[in-house]
């Protein structure tokens, strides 16, 4: 062979190992670039789920997320978002305002001794009777059964108005009220049962189903969102027109059986309205007689030595 031949050889020689180490580089980067872009890819996968989680955990839930729904209004409201619930003979004259909360004790003992006053003038078109109804209890003791409550009350009142007054007389009547520190009405088969003893809602599956999906609970937060209108910030309130109404103090006597507690509640009521209203159209013998008297021996715990006049009285 001549050295001419032997120099080609390893010329092309070398060009080969040349080609073949570029290829391997190249192949080599190309390895590099897929794990990289792998790792990118993974990263961003990571960071996603991250920041989906993160974004998920943010979310607001409960009665937070109710505020941010829809809102289904309750029929037989009005006003601006449907948070006016006004009752009466339409050519009722004068509005008396009631502020109340589910929850509130107070309430319960101004439902129990003078919620059949107030609805008997409601009836008779003496006034109509605008509610507003606050939740302030469930963020002064903890719960949610103030809202809960509201809520199926708005279910209620999409019945009607009559299934909306006797319902709430019933969630405040001494056979289902809860103590304050109970919050047994956040649970709504507490509040299904209630509904049982009001005949318009007793295996009504419309209001069943409203109060199971909370259907009114954007409009109980839109409701509660009321709290210090006109500066009420405690319940009960009564109002006529920018006018607070108060009731005569009622004697406290820790002898006072429950239905005499009643009796003079009710007649505070009583005096409060024929105050600010005028007697009532047929007012006179007999009036208060189906307030109980003395004769009531049931025993019940009545007003306290110490304890705070319930009606608001002062």
């Amino acid at each position: 062979m001549s050295n001419r031949n032997s120099q080609s050889n390893k010329q092309a020689a070398r060009e080969r190992i040349r080609a073949e180490r570029e290829r391997q580089k190249k192949k080599e980067r190309l390895r590099r670039q897929l794990v990289v872009a792998g790792a990118v890819v993974g990263v961003l996968a990571v960071a996603g789920g991250i920041g989906f989680a993160v974004v998920k955990a943010n979310e607001p839930t409960g009665w937070e997320a109710a505020k941010e729904a829809p809102q289904v209004a309750p029929a037989h409201t009005q006003g601006k978002d449907h948070t006016e619930i006004v009752i009466g003979d339409p050519k009722a004259k004068e509005t008396m305002e009631v502020f109340e909360d589910v929850r509130c004790p107070a309430c319960a003992a101004f439902e129990q001794s003078s919620g059949s006053a107030l609805l008997k003038d409601l009836h008779d078109g003496r006034y109509k009777v605008r509610f507003t109804m606050y939740t302030f209890i469930d963020d002064n003791a903890g719960g949610e059964g103030s809202k809960n409550a509201l809520s199926a009350l708005g279910a209620a009142l999409n019945v009607g108005p009559e299934a909306f007054l006797k319902y709430k007389s019933a969630l405040y009547s001494d056979k289902y009220h809860p103590d304050e520190r109970e919050d047994l009405y956040a649970k709504d088969s507490e509040l299904l049962k209630v509904a049982a003893d009001v005949p318009e809602l007793k295996n009504n599956k419309a209001f069943e189903t409203a109060v199971k999906k909370g259907t009114y609970d954007r409009w109980a937060m839109d409701m509660t969102a009321l709290f210090g209108r006109k500066g009420v910030r405690g319940t009960p309130t009564f109002m006529h027109g920018d006018k607070k109404l108060v009731m005569p103090r009622i004697p406290q006597d820790p002898r006072m059986t429950q239905a005499q507690y009643n009796q003079l509640a009710k007649a505070a009521f009583e005096k409060m309205i024929d105050k600010e209203f005028g007697p009532a159209k047929g007012a006179g013998a007999g009036k208060n007689s189906d307030s109980g008297g003395d004769s009531g021996t049931s025993g019940g715990k009545g007003i306290r030595e110490g304890e705070k006049d319930p009606t608001g009285g002062r």
